[in-house]
């Protein structure tokens, strides 16, 4: 039995990006499910360091088009899911436990969240995202991430109300894919397991190895390189790594960062 007639593994190994989608709403007992699942996914110290925006308002929608690169699927998802990593709840819990008045008995400083606990809880957010991509599989239902929401922190800091320690990890649109979209191929993944997959120590793959795989990639697709590419690498070099949004992307994380930690 092959991995993908696994019935465990299928959503798995069938799952591709949604982006576009009929036009029903997902219902609440659907939601629920949804939410149940997601709740069910492992978190550091089982602290649950994450939180989850419903973005039900449609003006919301529309302007997160324009802030996350102008990704008109947002706009038309039934369902939008905005993950934060949230250190918030726990330093209000803390208080309201009475940690101020345990630091002041124990002669303690005041605990400041530092990088540690941004990288758990943005691991929380992640993970709880991803469980809901496959339960939301399971449910019938297709979903796209975007990687976007996290430029333009000063602008999503203030649509959303987000304290200090919630930052905007990931964001999800979800809904019931059209027929289309459930017939269109999946995309390829660039690297083989070998090139990811390492025993015991990080091995650089070999400048022989990615000519075989671009060798491999132009004889299974036809792509149109950008002006000025002439392979795989240069492409998605000047489509991602060295784009505009990327320029933000790193100058919104940058401030992200240094607003969780002064």
């Amino acid at each position: 039995m092959e991995l993908k007639d696994r019935e465990s593994l299928k959503y798995i190994m069938n799952r591709k990006s949604v982006r576009v989608y009929e036009d029903r709403e997902v219902p609440e007992e659907i939601k629920k499910k949804l939410y149940s699942a997601i709740f069910q996914a492992p978190t550091a110290g089982n602290m649950m360091m994450y939180s989850i925006i419903e973005v039900e308002d449609q003006k919301l929608k529309d302007r997160l088009i324009k802030t996350c690169d102008n990704q008109a699927m947002i706009g038309k998802a039934p369902l939008v899911l905005l993950f934060l990593a949230d250190f918030q709840r726990w330093m209000d819990y803390v208080k309201f436990s009475g940690a101020e008045e345990f630091n002041r008995e124990h002669n303690l400083e005041e605990y400041i969240p530092g990088e540690g606990d941004m990288m758990l809880a943005i691991n929380d957010a992640l993970i709880a995202a991803q469980t809901g991509v496959l339960a939301a599989e399971e449910l019938g239902l297709g979903s796209c991430y975007i990687g976007d929401i996290m430029e333009n922190f000063e602008i999503h800091r203030e649509m959303f109300n987000l304290p200090k320690y919630a930052i905007p990890i990931t964001m999800l649109c979800i809904g019931y894919p059209t027929e289309q979209q459930k017939n269109r191929r999946m995309v390829r993944r660039y690297f083989t397991k070998d090139m990811v997959v390492h025993k015991n120590s990080y091995r650089k793959v070999t400048d022989e190895e990615f000519e075989n795989m671009d060798i491999e990639i132009a004889e299974k697709d036809k792509t149109v390189f950008l002006p000025g590419c002439h392979n795989e690498g240069l492409h998605m070099y000047k489509r991602k790594i060295i784009s505009d949004f990327m320029k933000e992307m790193n100058r919104s994380v940058k401030e992200m960062i240094n607003s969780w930690s002064k």
